[in-house]
């Protein structure tokens, strides 16, 4: 796959990029069927599987449960050349422990999240940290804890880009006000909301990073690809699976997307 800029960042990602909640947390979902966690091996197998069909891009969050952890570890056992094509991109804000999630969005929560999250992940720089929004969008921007932190923390080196995956128009609108470098917003044919956001992206220089884009499976990856990758300022979609298969079948199609686009 063609990379993509992220923005006016120097980072560039994959079309396709890998999300890791369902290989580190089954309970307290939106999905609409129960699942396995898979084991420890089979998480490491999918996430080397995805990096050799050229996904650039992980994603994962303190929230997603064993997530941060089965990612480093994974990564860790990757040969140097493939790992270090790997950008990784996880959250703050949110924490999940005990069947339920827990929001704090201070200066010093902000910064032990980091920390941990390097740690987990067996790095010293990540790569993209998101604000990991309850939905009350506006509140967190306009308190504003939150994005002095991590902008410090890129100050210093350990983020390159700071990012916010919020809920509503107005939050990510702010966002964009506000300076930050990327969003992670919900796109996808059946829920088109946030396409002034995606415009006010574009026009900004803000990368975006679409999740949900299949509708949680109602909409096939050979129609919610090129519906996502068309839209303005998105680097990539965020594909969360338990099934290489359904993976390739992103990449698949992103790819005769960017074909098609070139006719």
């Amino acid at each position: 796959m063609t990379p993509r800029r992220l923005g006016s960042t120097d980072l560039w990602l994959s079309p396709i990029g890998f999300g890791a909640f369902k290989i580190g947390r089954n309970e307290g979902t939106k999905y609409a069927e129960a699942y396995a966690l898979p084991s420890e091996a089979a998480a490491t197998e999918l996430i080397h599987r995805a990096v050799a069909m050229g996904i650039t891009l992980i994603d994962t969050a303190p929230a997603y449960g064993l997530g941060e952890e089965r990612v480093g570890r994974a990564l860790a056992s990757l040969p140097p050349a493939a790992r270090a094509s790997v950008h990784l991109s996880t959250k703050v804000g949110e924490a999940f422990a005990d069947g339920r999630s827990t929001y704090d969005f201070s200066a010093q929560a902000t910064e032990a999240s980091v920390r941990r999250s390097l740690e987990r992940l067996g790095t010293n720089v990540l790569d993209l940290v998101f604000v990991h929004s309850n939905g009350d969008d506006q509140a967190i921007l306009t308190e504003g804890s939150v994005t002095r932190t991590l902008r410090s923390l890129q100050e210093r080196g350990l983020i390159r880009a700071i990012g916010f995956s919020g809920k509503h128009l107005e939050g990510h609108t702010l966002a964009i006000a506000d300076g930050y470098d990327a969003l992670m917003v919900e796109y996808h044919p059946l829920d088109a909301s946030q396409r002034p956001v995606l415009e006010q992206a574009a026009e900004r220089g803000v990368g975006v990073l679409i999740k949900k884009a299949m509708a949680s499976g109602r909409i096939p990856a050979n129609e919610a690809m090129p519906f996502a990758l068309a839209a303005p300022a998105v680097t990539s979609v965020v594909v969360g699976s338990l099934r290489a298969e359904n993976l390739a079948a992103c990449v698949a199609a992103a790819e005769a997307a960017a074909k098609a686009a070139e006719r």
